[in-house]
């Protein structure tokens, strides 16, 4: 059977029932993007490849917990990428650059993208990116600062507040803050589109 022609969500179905052969496609498909945000994350390509296995060994188990309702594939896998590096991290207590994890722009671009299947939707992911990084740009520094460090760093609330010497309330106000203007501009702009 040729697996190249089914989407994602077939896959992993296939996937649930024990098929090697969707896993491996699978893997074709997006070994490249989990192991470029765990790189991205860890800064350590070694870790990053364990990372990766680990990642798809999940997969291979835990294919039928996939809801399609609820998350795109690519969501759903760079979710757990990222929360498997964040695992890393915490269990080394080593973290990227210190307290500076930022949001500048050679940054940001470095984030991968997936192999999609197609130029329209190459574009698309190009644009909401984009549209992602113009909207954190008008994020007063001190929330930008708080939600870089919660998401690229895997700090919890409290890590931050330590790290920034600030009140927790005052963290989780800042993230809470930078969540809703993120979300209000970003619906905005797709209205206006």
């Amino acid at each position: 059977m040729d697996y190249s022609g089914l989407d994602d969500e077939s896959l992993l179905r296939l996937i649930a029932f024990a098929k090697t052969d969707a896993l491996s496609e699978f893997y074709d498909r997006y070994s490249r993007l989990v192991y470029s945000l765990a790189v991205f994350i860890l800064d350590d390509p070694e870790s990053a490849e364990e990372v990766t296995q680990d990642v798809f060994v999940r997969i291979w188990e835990k294919a039928e917990t996939y809801r399609a309702e609820q998350a795109k594939v690519s969501t759903w896998l760079t979710s757990i990428t990222r929360n498997r590096s964040i695992d890393v991290l915490r269990r080394r207590r080593v973290r990227p650059e210190g307290h500076r994890v930022g949001w500048d722009d050679a940054a940001l671009e470095t984030l991968p993208a997936a192999d999609l299947p197609n130029p329209e939707d190459a574009a698309d992911k190009f644009i909401q990116a984009q549209r992602v990084r113009v909207a954190i740009t008008t994020l007063p520094h001190d929330q930008r600062q708080a939600l870089a460090l919660a998401y690229f760093g895997g700090y919890s609330h409290s890590e931050i507040a330590a790290a920034l010497g600030e009140p927790l309330g005052t963290v989780k106000t800042r993230i809470r803050m930078a969540m809703q203007k993120l979300r209000s501009i970003l619906q905005e702009d797709r209205l206006d589109v």
